[in-house]
């Protein structure tokens, strides 16, 4: 007889490619997930995995029956949520979320999770796109609200919001009256996101298209850093006006009428590695996408 728990960690160690990786997935041990396999192998009379290295590879027979191992562990899953209401989904998600979203939407987007799956316990990691991305891939987060989409294999995503980018500044540097030109942008330094993201580099292209060849640019990953230098006067801040009210409607901040191509929206999904726990990445980002269509200033 075939032992679920023995599909479940044949599954995570060939999505894994790690015996050790799987075990601290599952929460046990080397020997344990080892022993696992090697019951499984003989349950079955085949040879499902090979060990050496560099890592653990599937054998011919592995692909064909994964695929197989896949759609058993999801049919139990099926069973199960038929079997009980959504609101005994219980344990710990990690989530990884943009800062933009946590300084928009997402305490709103908490408060219905505890509403409605209140033994759901939630672990965030607030970082910048690049590094939620290769933790989505390595399954480090179960879940991740970022500038997305991945695209990668076994990953999926599903849009959330698109926020407008915009030109912001501090009334100190007198821009706010007239439009102004890439070039008067070119003699400050642009306050924006961090190098690795979208909205640097394309801001870095347009003005070094335009010809400004060493264009000084200020990359945070701290969107709290970013507003900072901005009231300081210290540069022209690209970022997204959405959190910006309270200082735009005090005259603290300003935005400006710039010559030039326009700036990109920022697009968010919910983006998870697919796996035999992803139905509560699918559940939660569904919930996700309902929060943020009620965003007033989302598009």
């Amino acid at each position: 007889m075939i032992e679920i728990r023995n599909l479940e960690t044949f599954v995570w160690v060939a999505t894994l490619r790690s015996f050790r990786a799987a075990a601290q997935k599952l929460n046990t041990t080397q020997p344990a997930i080892s022993q696992r396999i090697a019951s499984l192998e003989a349950t079955l009379g085949v040879k499902l995995l090979d060990r050496n290295t560099r890592g653990v590879t599937l054998t011919a027979k592995g692909v064909e029956l994964l695929v197989l191992a896949q759609e058993m562990l999801d049919g139990k899953q099926a069973m199960m949520d038929a079997a009980r209401s959504t609101k005994t989904i219980a344990g710990q998600v990690r989530l990884g979320v943009s800062e933009t979203i946590v300084q928009t939407w997402l305490p709103r987007y908490l408060e219905e999770i505890h509403a409605i799956y209140p033994e759901l316990s939630v672990e965030l990691e607030v970082d910048t796109t690049p590094v939620l991305r290769e933790q989505v891939r390595s399954h480090h987060l179960n879940l991740a609200f970022l500038m997305g989409p991945i695209v990668a294999p076994n990953v999926e995503n599903v849009p959330l919001c698109q926020y407008p980018l915009a030109w912001v500044a501090s009334p100190q540097l007198e821009l706010h009256h007239s439009t102004v030109t890439l070039a008067q942008i070119g003699t400050r330094p642009v306050i924006t996101y961090p190098a690795t993201s979208q909205p640097h580099q394309f801001v870095r292209d347009l003005l070094t298209d335009f010809g400004i060849h060493s264009p000084r640019m200020y990359g945070s990953a701290s969107l709290s850093v970013v507003v900072r230098m901005t009231l300081d006067a210290i540069g022209v801040a690209v970022i997204t006006p959405v959190f910006l009210q309270d200082e735009i409607r005090d005259g603290r901040l300003c935005l400006l009428d710039v010559a030039g191509d326009a700036l990109p929206d920022l697009p968010f999904t919910a983006s998870w590695s697919r796996g035999p726990d992803e139905h509560i990445a699918v559940t939660l980002a569904k919930l996700a996408q309902q929060v943020a269509d009620s965003d007033q200033f989302s598009r």
